[in-house]
């Protein structure tokens, strides 16, 4: 598919300008002020900022098993509309992704769609059991596998977690930490998250195993893990849009980790500004109505992410527009080795086009996403997408 883009505001995590972008076969082949070609689709983006397409480390898309919540097509629609064209998946389905024709199933679904790029990650221990580590085995030749995961709970066992982390070294594996000491989890959530990230950190030191942790949450555990990058461990981690946007005194609506204290979230503001996080991870997951009812913890997060983001971080004046591209675009597509997040020659014509001027208010029902479950609802918010362009074929747009 070629493509002429004209007359956008052009900006990544290193540029800023006026001009226009031609794809060609489905990659960046031009930038320039200005570009003239015949016969190819064209679109005048004035008034708009073109960007690269965002790229989510962490979402849950409910298949296979629980397609009820969501499934591939519906999560990978969502992910269009939110200008997402890269998503990295939990392993947490059912059955839970530790065998290789699972993760193929995922893989040959998301193929067949050919709306998104989609990896999977496989589950640290086989079918979440704590303990089991053969499975893995079976599978560190396979070069598609960039991340493993038993994102949803943490791994209990520390003799498992350091094996987990040599085996992970060993095959030029990350090993993503959902940080959470059940033995606390009951008692006080955020002891459960600073007590595992502090034990996961040492680990990866120990082991030299390159380390993420997911939806870091409260200010001490981000203490940790600045104090590790600052010693060189090979530790990155991530933040959602709700845990840098919320205060438990103002919306207490449940996730896992949960909204935390103003004092967390100006915290993790400074830990942005400053360079100690990594990615925003958006921690898409869906629920029906009946089971938000019920207690189950998670909120939808694709298609508001960017918009939450903008309107929080940039518009907030805690950093730069290129600074939100680097977190959302370039850092996830270098953490799951994707040709895409930055716009040069070469890279996948995967481009969202936004709207920064104009507020718009969160209407769930309008969502792609089988979830409507969100705390977000009815809020305004500026950054909306306006087209989703993936490697020059426009598949989403307002």
């Amino acid at each position: 598919m070629n493509l002429l883009i004209k007359n956008a505001r052009i900006l990544d995590c290193s540029q800023d300008f006026l001009g226009d972008l031609y794809i060609e076969n489905g990659l960046i082949k031009e930038i320039a002020s200005e570009i003239n070609k015949e016969n190819v689709e064209r679109i005048d983006a004035k008034g708009l900022t073109l960007m690269p397409s965002f790229i989510d480390t962490h979402a849950h898309f409910r298949d296979p098993g629980l397609t009820w919540k969501e499934d591939i097509e519906t999560g990978s629609k969502a992910a269009l509309r939110g200008g997402y064209t890269g998503v990295c998946l939990m392993a947490n389905t059912n059955p839970v992704v530790s065998s290789k024709e699972t993760l193929e199933y995922v893989r040959s679904k998301g193929r067949e769609l050919g709306l998104i790029d989609i990896h999977q990650c496989v589950s640290i221990t086989k079918n979440f059991d704590g303990k089991t580590l053969e499975h893995l085995e079976l599978i560190k030749d396979d070069k598609g596998i960039k991340a493993i995961s038993d994102d949803g709970k943490g791994v209990k066992d520390s003799r498992i977690m350091m094996e987990a982390l040599n085996k992970a070294k060993s095959y030029g594996w990350i090993v993503m930490s959902h940080a959470e000491s059940p033995e606390f989890s009951n008692l006080d959530m955020r002891l459960a998250e600073d007590m595992m990230t502090l034990r996961d950190i040492e680990l990866a030191k120990y082991t030299g195993g390159r380390l993420h942790m997911a939806h870091v949450s409260t200010k001490t555990s981000m203490e940790y893990i600045i104090d590790a990058k600052l010693k060189g461990a090979s530790v990155t981690c991530e933040v959602t849009p709700h845990h840098i946007s919320l205060t438990r005194d103002i919306n207490d609506y449940r996730v896992n980790p949960p909204i935390r204290e103003k004092e967390d979230v100006e915290f993790l503001h400074y830990a942005i500004k400053n360079g100690f996080v990594d990615t925003i991870g958006t921690d898409h997951a869906p629920h029906t109505a009946d089971e938000k009812l019920k207690g189950s913890p998670g909120m939808v997060g694709l298609e508001t992410a960017f918009s939450i983001s903008y309107t929080t971080l940039v518009k907030g004046n805690v950093i730069s527009l290129e600074k939100l591209s680097e977190l959302m675009s370039k850092n996830p597509a270098k953490l799951l080795g994707m040709n895409k997040g930055t716009i040069s020659v070469g890279k996948d014509g995967d481009l969202v086009l936004v709207n920064l001027d104009e507020k718009y208010r969160v209407d769930s029902s309008k969502f792609a996403s089988k979830g409507k479950n969100t705390p977000f609802e009815g809020m305004e918010f500026y950054g909306e997408i306006e087209a989703t362009i993936k490697k020059g074929k426009v598949l989403y747009k307002k």
